[in-house]
């Protein structure tokens, strides 16, 4: 009655069937589980939106270094101070 349960060495064979076995059955549920292609939304933008920023705040800090160094370099070659930056062109 007291029967010790034996554990049985594995064939390469077995663990190969095994684990073709698994591979075919998670195949097979992943692509029954697969969510069906739905229609994408369109989202709605409030008339009041604010204005986008332009870059990150680091693009920003690196854009305002990169002018404060363009102006040094301007005065140190001419001995003038750099032009004032022209005004972005308005898209229409």
């Amino acid at each position: 009655m007291t029967q010790g349960i034996k554990p049985e060495m594995m064939s390469r064979r077995k663990a190969l069937s095994l684990l073709g076995f698994g591979a075919a059955f998670g195949f097979a549920l992943s692509s029954a589980l697969e969510p069906l292609e739905a229609e994408a939304q369109e989202t709605t933008t409030p008339a009041a939106a604010p204005p986008a920023a332009t870059g990150t705040h680091g693009m920003q800090r690196r854009s305002g270094r990169r002018t404060t160094r363009h102006n040094r370099r301007h005065t140190r070659r001419t001995g003038q101070p750099a032009p004032a930056p022209a005004a972005p062109a308005p898209t229409q």
